[in-house]
């Protein structure tokens, strides 16, 4: 039944009637090209899975075949998965172009296409070998899984044979080998029976299903988000006005009944409660079939590092350190088991934090307690033992080959980031005592407390001696200058601050000694990392922003002219990393300005270098100069968008001072000094229309701009319209600084 064709596929599919091939004349081309009899296994496979057989012949043939292939996976999977090649896996080849992946496909999909009411049952152990031989084949040959991924209906019936528990492990990696190739986003609306489903699945396979769950939510390109040019995101939008398969399927998520709650137990369960009857069997199938060189290398590792620490480590294996390592492995193969299930758990509720759903889904989050059960985990397991972390920064969506410690703590910090960031739950970061703190504070300044303050349910919160934001402050100074942990830990706690402004908040962190340890890694460090100084710039415009007491302390730590000047070089070394601070400095200077009855306020405004400096005129307009010059229409991002909006806040301060005249003048006589007249001041009307098309948009929010500024958004609009009024007359119009010859305002550089 086979005719060989060259270059292509040979056809097995039982409705076709190749050209018969004599045996003879098989046997003889199988020996010059070296096929090692995969096709005459599979001539006898083909023959002996023909529909109402009992496949127990075939299935011997296909253990043979099995074990031809598996030797190249494994091959391919211990050489770091090196670009596969048709020399380099001939078996493989062999096996795909004779056919041999769409016969297996055909005897597994063969149930589906019986007319019997009761539909006949394969053997566990034929679906897992076939599981297995197509594994392998994906593995060696990207082209097979290609060609599996366009197939939606044998996708959708993967689904189907999660169901047994004897086969759910082999069929789970396949599905999530073939979702990482396919172009178009499966629906999960569209798996029979997806509730049900995932109802059946017991905590491991619920956690093992989150990996395949993970491309089925997250917006591709989400790691790459801030490279993407704004101009491009939103023609992007308008060709797509819908709802993405990426948002539609985090909405079938949450409609399945106890998913959310199932996930919240599994982030926060004990090492000690995820060992079940079953467990050594399921380690046994995890590591055959997820990554598995990794995941070995990874466990070794952890052992034969616990067994050189000592007994008095701070970490609940402590009692573990003087045992010999042939029995501590099995704990730690417990630990890294349990942390591989939280990455992928954590991942989800990561992204579904971030989606359209936020609010309902930060309502479930803070009901099935996930904050406390996190805080009762850091020490134990979270934050167990000091990780080096030296590696680039990852974006939300890149593939990771750092150790599962290292992913944990980044996914986990990333997941408290989104937690935290401009929504009121943020204060269940907190316990009980903390939360006195902050009320004490308000009442020691004589200022209201934050509504969102009162409004926390105290049942809610962490427990402990201490809440999970302070415990990320005490590890955080305990990292090496260019740790990438620090990034992370930088935007949790930022994101904590961000929003309305609270007196209290930025005290709280004050008191625990946060702005001198910033200071530290930005001035006497060493650090050279642009990513963790972009974070500690940002995380240091939040702390200070507004409050007279943190520039007091600022005074006290940078006390010579030296450290003001590393300062000072730090922060003009990167505008776009840096620029949020510099507002900050701006607007508090702004409102210290006006408090001047305030002794406490006019001693430090009087004292403090960094306000005295930004308080010359000479030194704003610098910074004004810069940060138009750095971008334009077609560069900015999410990342230096922000540069345009500082350059508004400096000239917005100055509207209200009746001194934006003033301001555009410099900018069109440091065009003349520089030598190109217009080009600035082009630039910026540019800027400012897009800016106008990009906020002005219905869909988006603009209360981010007015809480980080406490300038009205009303204010933002009007000044905006005043400066790209047509008027050539208007004092306060960028037309009115553009000589006539330079003008370049009619052509339109905005659209697509």
């Amino acid at each position: 039944c086979f005719t060989l064709l060259p270059c292509s596929r040979v056809n097995l599919h039982p409705q076709t009637e190749p050209k018969q091939l004599p045996g003879g004349l098989l046997q003889e081309r199988d020996k010059r090209a070296k096929w090692h009899g995969i096709p005459t296994l599979l001539q006898k496979l083909y023959e002996s899975s023909h529909p109402n057989s009992d496949l127990s012949h075939a299935h011997s043939f296909l253990k043979v075949l099995s074990s031809q292939l598996s030797m190249e996976a494994m091959s391919f999977v211990t050489e770091d998965r090196k670009t596969a090649q048709e020399s380099t896996f001939p078996n493989t080849h062999t096996f795909d172009l004779f056919g041999g992946v769409d016969l297996l496909v055909e005897i597994l999909m063969r149930p589906t296409l019986t007319m019997q009411k009761k539909k006949p049952k394969m053997n566990d152990d034929l679906v897992k070998d076939c599981l297995s031989v197509l594994y392998n084949c994906c593995i060696c040959t990207e082209e097979v899984t290609k060609s599996l991924a366009g197939r939606d209906d044998f996708v959708l019936f993967l689904f189907t044979l999660m169901t047994n528990k004897k086969t759910f492990l082999q069929t789970a990696t396949l599905i999530e080998d073939i979702l990482g190739v396919k172009k178009e986003m499966i629906q999960l609306e569209g798996i029979p029976n997806l509730s049900g489903l995932v109802q059946s699945f017991d905590q491991q396979q619920l956690a093992n299903f989150c990996r395949i769950l993970s491309v089925t939510i997250s917006e591709p390109d989400v790691g790459n988000d801030d490279k993407h040019t704004l101009l491009a995101k939103n023609a992007q939008q308008k060709r797509n006005a819908s709802p993405s398969r990426a948002e539609v399927n985090q909405v079938t998520l949450l409609n399945i009944p106890g998913f959310i709650e199932r996930l919240c137990k599994l982030a926060t369960r004990k090492v000690s409660e995820a060992t079940g009857a079953n467990f050594l069997q399921e380690l046994e199938d995890w590591y055959t079939w997820l990554d598995n060189a990794l995941v070995l290398d990874a466990l070794m590792q952890m052992a034969t590092e616990e067994a050189e620490q000592s007994s008095t480590e701070s970490s609940d294996e402590s009692s573990l350190a003087t045992s010999p390592l042939r029995h501590r492995l099995p704990q730690s193969m417990k630990i890294v088991h349990e942390i591989m299930y939280k990455v992928e758990v954590l991942y989800v509720l990561c992204v579904l934090l971030m989606g359209r759903q936020r609010n309902q889904v930060h309502k479930m989050l803070a009901e099935f307690r996930l904050i406390p059960g996190l805080n009762n985990l850091f020490d134990k397991l979270i934050w167990r033992k000091y990780t080096a972390s030296n590696h680039v920064v990852h974006g939300q969506n890149e593939n990771c080959d750092c150790s599962p410690e290292i992913s944990f703590k980044i996914q986990f910090l990333r997941l408290l980031q989104s937690f935290s960031d401009h929504h009121e739950n943020k204060y269940l970061l907190l316990n009980s005592q903390e939360l006195n703190e902050l009320s004490a504070i308000s009442m020691k300044a004589n200022i209201p407390e934050v509504e969102a303050l009162v409004n926390t349910d105290r049942s809610l919160v962490c427990d402990g001696k201490k809440g999970l934001l302070t415990r990320i402050l005490t590890v955080m100074k305990r990292e090496p200058p260019d740790s990438s942990f620090r990034f992370w830990q930088a935007r949790a706690v930022e994101s904590f601050l961000r929003g309305a402004t609270s007196y209290a908040d930025q005290m709280f962190l004050l008191k625990r000694g946060l702005l001198e340890h910033i200071l530290f890694c930005i001035i006497d460090s060493g650090c050279t990392s642009r990513d963790v100084l972009q974070s500690y710039f940002d995380l240091l415009g939040e702390l200070m922003k507004f409050n007279i007491d943190a520039f007091k302390r600022f005074n006290k730590y940078v006390n010579t002219p030296e450290k003001f000047q590393t300062f000072l070089t730090q922060i003009n070394s990167s505008l776009v990393d840096s620029n949020m601070l510099v507002r900050c400095i701006v607007l508090s200077l702004d409102r210290f300005e006006s408090q001047t009855e305030d002794v406490k306020v006019v001693e430090v405004l009087s004292e403090c270098c960094l306000l005295s400096y930004m308080a010359r005129v000479e030194n704003r307009l610098s910074f004004l100069f810069r940060l138009i010059n750095i971008i334009n229409v077609q560069t900015l991002t999410q990342e230096n968008v922000s540069c345009l909006n500082t350059s508004l806040v400096i000239l917005m301060l100055a509207r209200r001072k009746a001194k934006l005249p003033f301001y555009l003048n410099a900018l069109r006589e440091k065009e003349y000094a520089e030598k190109y007249p217009g080009c600035l001041l082009n630039n910026f009307h540019n800027l400012l229309r897009f800016w106008q098309r990009h906020y002005l948009n219905k869909d988006k929010d603009s209360t981010c701009l007015e809480n980080s500024s406490c300038i009205p958004f009303s204010y933002w609009k009007e000044t905006v319209s005043v400066l790209l009024g047509p008027d050539r007359t208007s004092p306060c119009a960028i037309a009115s600084y553009i000589d006539e010859p330079f003008m370049d305002l009619d052509r339109d550089l905005l659209e697509d």
